[in-house]
């Protein structure tokens, strides 16, 4: 009876431990998608550099 307490609890410990790590990899894997959102959008906000935009390029 012990040996299937001690089974259980162990089978507990891991499941929680598996379900931490994969919380983490999630959480790291939304800041990542933020941090290249956050990357793209601050592109997307700056003023074009000088000269560009001037002329339209029609063979293109």
């Amino acid at each position: 009876m012990d040996t299937d307490l001690t089974m259980q609890m162990v089978a507990m410990s891991n499941a929680s431990s598996r379900a931490n790590m994969q919380q983490a990899v999630l959480k790291k894997s939304i800041e990542m998608d933020q941090a290249t959102a956050d990357m793209v959008s601050e592109v997307s906000r700056a003023a074009p550099p000088p000269g560009q935009g001037l002329k339209i390029d029609k063979l293109a």
